[in-house]
């Protein structure tokens, strides 16, 4: 019996040791960052900015949007709330430039993370370049040094890229690093 106290007692001290690096070094992190990733579609950026600006049908395509529930217009803003893998979240559109730009951001301010996305729809030859670049913030200790170290400031990125690339029955190579990754 008293070999088991001693592994409980050093698995406990362990854990929380751990638990202590983690938010130590979450702590010494930049709370912003600006994270950008690109991919090339053959789709014209009209079509493709249609797709992105339909917040509603987001679920029907993205495999990590349970539902989208559209707020409506308040104040000239649009919002939405997204239920899905990250939880329920709501946003509003701050800008919104037909084929060319559209400017989200998490309106929420409890999350422990918030920032916006900023989608740009270039012509490439026959087809667009989509760049989304995210400007974050994430308060959370923990969640900063999760993103930074786990999942990484692109995971959320290239998924909604992979996703987009899958919504026109394209195959989504890795997406590439925009120039002002950081």
């Amino acid at each position: 019996m008293r070999v088991l106290l001693i592994i409980a007692i050093a698995l406990i001290t362990t854990f929380a040791v751990a638990v202590i690096i983690v938010l130590v070094i979450g702590s010494r992190l930049p709370a912003t960052h600006i994270a950008s990733r690109s991919i090339r579609l053959g789709q014209p950026p009209q079509n493709v900015y249609t797709v992105v600006r339909d917040f509603g049908s987001a679920a029907a395509w993205r495999p990590d949007v349970k539902t989208v529930e559209m707020m409506g217009d308040e104040n000239g803003v649009v919002r939405f709330r997204e239920n899905g893998g990250n939880g329920v979240i709501n946003y509003e559109l701050v800008e919104d430039v037909p084929a060319e730009r559209i400017v989200t951001r998490i309106a929420d301010r409890d999350l422990g993370y918030a920032g916006s996305w900023t989608y740009e729809f270039t012509p490439d030859g026959e087809g667009s370049l989509v760049t989304i670049t995210e400007d974050g913030e994430v308060s959370n200790i923990f969640f900063r040094f999760m993103s930074r170290y786990v999942f990484g400031h692109t995971s959320t990125l290239d998924a909604y890229l992979k996703a987009l690339a899958a919504r026109f029955g394209e195959s989504a190579p890795e997406p590439a690093p925009a120039s002002h990754n950081q």
